[in-house]
């Protein structure tokens, strides 16, 4: 890390540059489990360079190699990455209710550093899979009173569901699945009583129909490839039509 600068903006390569040389310390014994959540939370919550350089400080220890430099040139956010999505500001929303009743959110919208929503005898959607997101840890507290809610994230995202059931539940099936470097990280929190928080990892609908038409374009190929062969085969066998009209006149 640099001290050059440290008022510049870190980025979130530059974060995830800090968490891999942590992850080594922890394997390697100079960081016990604490230590390492702590540095970790301070990783991502880090915003500057000056923030992320104490952090690493006295890791490695004398004799190993250094973490790799932090370029000052930044460059453009290629459109569609996982960083040109995370934009940071207020949001679209924080809070979403339904009472003997729905909502939904969905398509391009900007998910809060921290989104509330509660259902009772209701139920809500709320589908992250085209969203924008103003931080790359971002919680979303879900209370659930004899209704239900349904998270839905694109894959590369990871999940972290830390809600309380009680006669409910939080599905944890999308818990603990490591995410893409640079994706963001969706915390599901809450409450669910006679109810239930779902979370469930799907592609947008853009994205399946382009492995539908992909796996279409496969199989048109494998056609005509077998066909291909077929006509190959067929060609290489002149004397094959001279013995079918033998056999016809034979007849």
């Amino acid at each position: 890390m640099t001290d050059d600068a440290p008022e510049l903006r870190a980025s979130d390569a530059d974060r995830e540059r800090v968490a891999e040389v942590l992850r080594d310390a922890l394997a390697e014994g100079r960081l016990d489990m604490e230590e390492f959540e702590e540095r970790l939370e301070a990783t991502y919550k880090a915003r500057t360079y000056g923030e992320l350089t104490p952090i690493t400080r006295d890791l490695p220890g004398a004799g190993t190699v250094a973490p790799p430099p932090v370029s000052l040139h930044k460059d453009p956010v290629e459109s569609g990455s996982w960083a040109s999505r995370i934009v940071g500001g207020a949001g679209s929303s924080s809070w979403a209710v339904a009472v003997m009743s729905g909502f939904q959110r969905k398509g391009r919208w900007t998910v809060p550093r921290r989104f509330t929503c509660f259902a009772f005898w209701g139920g809500g959607e709320l589908d992250l899979r085209e969203a924008n997101f103003a931080d790359r840890e971002v919680e979303i507290n879900c209370i659930a009173i004899m209704g239900g809610m349904q998270v839905i994230v694109p894959p590369g995202v990871e999940v972290d569901v830390r809600g309380f059931g009680l006669m409910g539940g939080f599905d944890q099936r999308e818990a603990g699945v490591l995410g893409d470097p640079g994706a963001p990280r969706v915390i599901v929190t809450g409450f669910a009583f006679w109810g239930g928080v779902g979370v469930e990892r799907k592609v947008t609908r853009a994205e399946r129909q382009r492995l539908r038409e992909e796996r279409r374009q496969q199989r048109l190929d494998r056609r005509n490839e077998r066909r291909q062969l077929t006509d190959r085969d067929r060609d290489s066998s002149p004397r094959w039509d001279e013995r079918e009209q033998r056999g016809h006149w034979e007849h």
